[in-house]
């Protein structure tokens, strides 16, 4: 890796899905919780408010993670990503040319 990227990973991010796990009657239930915690970088892209009926804003703020590939190739579309109090849910994932050194991951941020 050149000299120039060794910080660029320096956020750490959650990333959240579903986990097995067995209840009290031993059955297999999907429990949604953290799975792990890698280093990645955090892009703005766009961001937009529309208003809509009874004076309620919708927001729709769009970002893309960047991480190493390794650091995320388990990650689906089902999962979610925790950043700094903010849940964003992943639109899409992008293997740039294919080459397996970065992952970088579409988000929407999920306004609560």
């Amino acid at each position: 890796m050149p000299k120039h990227q060794t910080n660029r990973y320096k956020h750490k991010i959650e990333v959240w899905g579903n986990r097995k796990e067995k209840n009290e009657l031993n059955e297999t239930v999907y429990k949604f919780a953290k799975l792990k915690s890698p280093y990645a970088e955090v892009v703005p892209q766009t961001g937009s408010l529309i208003k809509q009926q009874a004076d309620t804003i919708l927001t729709n703020v769009t970002h893309k993670i960047v991480m190493r590939y390794e650091s995320g190739k388990d990650i689906t579309k089902d999962m979610q990503i925790h950043f700094r109090g903010h849940r964003f849910e992943i639109k899409y994932i992008l293997n740039p040319y294919f080459v397996n050194e970065k992952l970088e991951i579409f988000v929407q941020e999920l306004v609560r």
